[in-house]
């Protein structure tokens, strides 16, 4: 036979089943107000059962950190150790723990201070994985009924789904963000590599038909020039002298400039060989001081002085070195030092050549345009100079930079890789 319960009791658990349901119905989730939430949750269960203090908490490996809290904990995060306590009971068991009287039932752990009796229930996912509690505490002892206990399950169930929830949203967020970056990283990639096969080909084509104009060109230039030196030899009147030796300059000039555009137009093809730094720097600076642009200026070179050999072309890296030399020649005036140096690169694996200069800065409109072909600071320069060695130097794989302003004066670098980490990828066709 059924007992029924008085009526005053039948209405108090009525009255208590809607409150539960009103505040049930009343939580609202959003995954970006998870903490408000929480809150609503752990201030309803010690509302419902009367409780002196309720959290909802996280839990990993020894850790807990308190996500809500009926009470004002303060500012910033609050996060404990688990061992010894009544929640890591809950934790590691996954099972409600309920403790009438922490000072005589002690074999559970230890309670904050000032509070007698516990009430623990885990947060378990939809999957099984438990990865927080509501805990609540009493200052003096106290038994929880069926009822309440079913109470605060119904709670911890919405908490650990909502927590849940947030977790699988940030990793999504994350995920999203990192695609994003990842799609955003491939993409730039992607461009430069489609600039790159479209500046080939484009080399490709302006080869083919710079080689066939050049000797178009060149021949008759060639024969021209033939007939002004032969010109020369003849007595002639100071002024038709003067514009014969202006001719012929104008010539020389020419198939200078056709020279270089053949140059620049033809895929770099590299010969490599181990060439020792400091040696190779030592054998050069006798050419670069014999040069004519170098007359009553000082070429002065800092080597390295450490044994370090790079993999280079011979022929080509002595060009790159007389190009800049005699720009820095150029651009400074008698009497002035031009300065080979050669460090370690900021890039360990690396070697940086810097030829510096105190002669007229480059105007800064022209410097980030300075190695483009075409390009030139000086009166009367091809522009193709600066464009050869920058071909040259990223043949190489390394890469060419240039500062100048008035007050330090001009400095042209370029680094390469050592030789023990160099990959040669360069066609040998």
């Amino acid at each position: 036979m059924v007992e029924r319960l008085p009526l005053n009791q039948s209405q108090f658990q009525w009255q208590q089943a809607q409150r539960v349901l009103e505040l049930l119905s009343a939580l609202s989730y959003h995954s970006e107000a998870l903490d408000s939430y929480l809150k609503e949750i752990a201030y309803g269960v010690s509302q419902l059962l009367s409780l002196d203090w309720s959290v909802v908490t996280f839990c990993w490996t020894g850790k807990e950190k308190i996500m809500a809290s009926s009470l004002d904990l303060g500012e910033g995060e609050h996060v404990y150790s688990l061992h010894g306590t009544l929640t890591n009971t809950v934790v590691s068991t996954g099972k409600t723990l309920q403790v009438e009287d922490t000072q005589t039932q002690t074999e559970y752990g230890k309670p904050p201070e000032g509070y007698r009796s516990y009430l623990g229930v885990p947060l378990r996912t939809p999957g099984g994985k438990i990865i927080g509690t509501i805990c609540s505490f009493c200052v003096q002892p106290r038994h929880f009924s069926e009822a309440e206990l079913r109470t605060v399950k119904l709670f911890a169930e919405r908490a650990a789904i909502a927590i849940d929830n947030y977790n699988l949203y940030q990793q999504q967020q994350d995920f999203n963000q990192a695609l994003e970056t990842e799609v955003a990283l491939r993409t730039e990639e992607l461009k430069a590599t489609q600039a790159q096969l479209i500046k080939k080909e484009k080399l490709a084509a302006i080869g083919q038909f710079a080689s066939m104009i050049i000797h178009e060109i060149r021949n008759p230039v060639t024969t021209i020039m033939m007939g002004l030196k032969a010109l020369n030899k003849l007595k002639l009147e100071e002024r038709d002298r003067m514009r014969l030796s202006l001719a012929l300059e104008e010539s020389d000039r020419l198939l200078e400039l056709l020279k270089e555009i053949l140059l620049y137009a033809k895929p770099q093809r590299l010969e490599l060989e181990e060439i020792e730094i400091d040696l190779f720097l030592s054998e050069m600076l006798f050419a670069l001081q014999q040069m004519p642009m170098a007359s009553k200026r000082e070429i002065r070179l800092i080597p390295l002085q450490e044994k370090v050999k790079i993999r280079a072309d011979r022929n080509k890296l002595k060009q790159v070195l007389i190009n800049l030399v005699q720009n820095a020649c150029e651009a400074s005036a008698p009497g002035e030092v031009i300065t080979c140096r050669v460090t370690r690169d900021k890039n360990p694996d690396s070697i940086q050549f810097s030829i510096h200069n105190r002669g007229t800065p480059i105007p800064e409109e022209i410097l980030p345009k300075l190695s483009e072909p075409f390009v030139s600071g000086k009166s009367g320069g091809t522009g193709l100079g600066l464009a050869i060695v920058k071909q040259i130097v990223n043949a190489h794989q390394g890469t060419l930079s240039i500062e100048s302003n008035k007050v330090d004066g001009t400095t042209i670098s370029f680094n390469l890789p050592v030789s023990s980490n160099y990959i040669f990828s360069q066609s040998k066709s």
